[in-house]
């Protein structure tokens, strides 16, 4: 009889070998489902199994499909190899967890601590090993002391309240996904054209917060004002100032104060300083850590989230999906700091830091019970890309931070008198730099010296000018502000927020870094508000979201809050309905102009009348670009595998167009799609040779 076992069961490959390699007594051995790797070992002498999912291994999906209709609310888990061949290896990964659940005497689910991975753990237990329940770990980073002590502490059933209020927000994201954007797509459809559409619980209310802003812009009226600054030096240095009334809004005002000042002399009348102390920074939650990610890199909020990913599955920071700023006690400060003092990047920052008597972190107000905020786990990283080395310096300096000493500013504020008009100059000096050293170039550090100034001293050779500026426009989007603009209004998670943008890019509802809805996006909404404005309502989307929070909290049972969502959906989609014909008209001029957009990269240098458009050449399976005066102009130009983007840039060496080449696992380019381009060739050359590389190598 077969040797009996306890089998655990991770979020992803990664995470399997690292919590097998931190719970093994010895050596831990490394076997093979056909392609599919699982790791045997004993902890005090007690045998394990540990394999893993690949993510999700299970999507719900439409049960007695029939056709393209809505509304529809009969659903069923199903292994999601079913449903796409590029989810085809997933089927192996259920195959190895059932063959290993036959002779597994016990279970345990240790994928990630948050609502996506107790339900994808639930699934595996439930769906590949047909169990009722299961042991439940519990851990915030993966180092071998985190992981023992959770093994060791584990729960002796899943985190039931998590896993229903998880289930729940799967099913409802599924309902009203994929009603409307049936609704939608079939509405364009009458319209006379196809294109898949897509509208979700916060994709619909996301994308009317960008089209409210751009309304914002567009109906802005600038207003004029003026100001008025003075030039002059003080102990040989220039100072400049301005007039205590910053702005004039009256252009006859501005100039009776430059009547009175003309000529007139320049007297320092009064000198105050004052100290001020900033507050070290909160440490991270997800929010903040994309903000900045973007501020000081430009890293999209949606790469900073996989790239921090997989700093946390190597065990150099914790969990990023926490929306908390606190960090408990329990984590033993002192020993993370002490082993980030072992990279000489942080040895000096370290060792000051720990000459302080108390440790304690300047935490802020927000709470996660699963996780604490982000920070870095003190383990030395082996080896780093470029842009996981940016955002890992940037989670150590912000731990060491956080535990630094206020800063220290020195502000002034000089008043300078000229005919009893008062102007003012003002600066500031960072007396003691407290975190400012240890956040390095991320912190804002103001330095705005002033020169030595006394009371009743002149400032020497003043030059008095008015200046004719008007107000400015509300600023738009970037990708990171939306996110945080999502999570003020209580609007998605902190794990979807960034692929809900993201989905709003790549269905064209949006574009830019400086973010501005398409045609498609301002039609999709004007539309809706007019006859369906339910679909776009934050507040209900809201509703949904504390409702999902009290089934956490027991107040509330799935089936109640699945039911209400029924019965709202099913007035909007029926209303919907009514008005589907007049809908599909309101999107139709908006599509093409939009597809239009979107595909033109630049004016056709053959023919010189038609643009140059991506497209699609379905008898090859590959992407183009060609002419839209075709067939009068024929000019092609092939484009390398993956998916190309518009970028508006031409080349600088033979002025074609560019197109920028995405593909998975690997940096964009741009690309020229002039095949006689001397740049191009050079490029077309490095790129042969680094294959002729790779391919000598793996010969040897």
């Amino acid at each position: 009889m077969p040797e009996k076992y306890e089998l655990l069961i991770a979020e992803k490959p990664t995470s399997a070998k690292k919590i097998a390699e931190a719970l093994a007594d010895e050596k831990v051995a490394q076997e093979k489902n056909k392609k599919v790797t699982y790791y045997i070992l004993a902890h005090k002498g007690k045998k394990i199994v540990i394999a893993s999912c690949l993510g999700h291994l299970y999507g719900l999906v439409e049960k007695d499909k029939k056709g393209w209709t809505y509304p529809v609310f009969s659903y069923e888990w199903k292994p999601i190899y079913e449903n796409g061949k590029a989810m085809t290896q997933t089927k192996e990964f259920i195959n190895t967890l059932k063959k290993l659940a036959k002779n597994a005497e016990s279970f345990t689910v240790c994928t990630d601590y948050d609502d996506e991975g107790t339900v994808l753990g639930l699934n595996a237990v439930r769906f590949a090993c047909n169990q009722k329940d299961a042991n439940r770990m519990k851990f915030s980073t993966l180092t071998k002391k985190d992981l023992v002590e959770s093994y060791e502490h584990k729960m002796k059933h899943l985190d039931w309240d998590q896993a229903y209020a998880g289930l729940t927000r799967h099913e409802l994201d599924w309902i009203y996904g994929i009603n409307n954007s049936r609704a939608l797509t079939l509405a364009l459809k009458t319209a006379g054209i196809f294109k898949i559409l897509s509208t979700g619980r916060v994709q619909g209310p996301a994308l009317k917060i960008i089209v409210d802003k751009d309304r914002e812009i567009i109906k802005f009226t600038p207003e004029p004002f003026w100001q008025i600054k003075l030039e002059g030096a003080a102990d040989k240095q220039s100072v400049t100032a301005w007039h205590t009334e910053d702005k004039f809004w009256e252009k006859q005002k501005a100039e009776g104060v430059m009547k009175r000042t003309k000529g007139k002399k320049a007297v320092v009348v009064s000198i105050k300083k004052k100290e001020m102390l900033v507050a070290p920074p909160f440490p991270f939650d997800l929010t903040t850590l994309q903000t900045e990610a973007y501020r000081c890199f430009g890293i999209s909020p949606k790469e900073t989230m996989s790239i921090t990913q997989n700093l946390y599955l190597n065990g150099y920071i914790s969990y990023p999906r926490s929306s908390s700023n606190k960090l408990p006690p329990n984590l033993e400060y002192q020993k993370i700091i002490q082993d980030l003092g072992k990279q000489k990047s942080y040895r000096e920052l370290v060792v000051q830091l720990l000459k302080k008597k108390i440790l304690k972190p300047n935490e802020g107000p927000k709470i996660d019970p699963a996780h604490p905020a982000i920070h870095a786990t003190g383990e030395v990283p082996k080896k780093l890309t470029e842009r996981e080395a940016k955002l890992y310096d940037l989670v150590v300096r912000r731990t060491l931070a956080t535990f630094a000493d206020p800063a220290k500013n020195e502000l002034m504020k000089v008043e300078i008198d000229v005919n009893k008009e008062l102007f003012v100059a003002r600066g500031a000096v960072t007396k003691e730099q407290g975190w400012y050293l240890f956040y390095g170039a991320y912190a804002k550090e103001k330095h705005e010296e002033l020169p030595p100034m006394k009371e009743g001293m002149e400032i020497k050779n003043p030059v008095i000018t008015q200046l004719e500026d008007q107000t400015k426009p509300p600023k738009r989007f970037t990708p990171a502000s939306i996110i945080k603009e999502l999570e003020s209004r209580g609007l998605g998670t902190k794990s979807t927020r960034s692929t809900i943008i993201d989905t709003l890019y790549q269905r064209h509802y949006i574009n830019e870094k400086s973010i501005e809805a398409t045609k498609l996006g301002i039609a999709t909404v004007e539309t809706l508000e007019k006859y369906c404005p339910e679909i776009l309502d934050e507040q209900l989307t809201r509703h949904f979201e504390e409702e999902m929070e009290q089934i956490r909290e027991e107040k509330k049972k799935p089936e109640e809050i699945i039911d209400e969502v029924k019965t709202e959906l099913t007035k909007i989609l029926t209303n919907f309905k009514k008005h589907e014909k007049d809908i599909g008209k309101g999107l139709l001029q908006a599509t093409k102009e939009t597809r239009t957009e979107m595909s033109t990269i630049g004016p056709c240098p053959v023919c010189k009348q038609g643009e140059l458009q991506l497209r699609y050449a379905r008898k090859f399976k590959s992407n183009f670009v060609g002419c839209s005066a075709y067939p009068k102009c024929t000019a092609t130009f092939s484009l390398p595998q993956g998916l190309p983007k518009v970028t508006k840039t031409f080349c600088k060496e033979c002025n074609y167009p560019q197109v920028m080449i995405i593909r998975q696992g690997k940096r964009p380019f741009n690309y020229c799609i002039n095949k006689n381009c001397k740049l191009k060739q050079e490029w077309l050359e490095q790129q042969n040779s680094k294959m002729e590389t790779i391919k000598v190598n793996s010969e040897e």
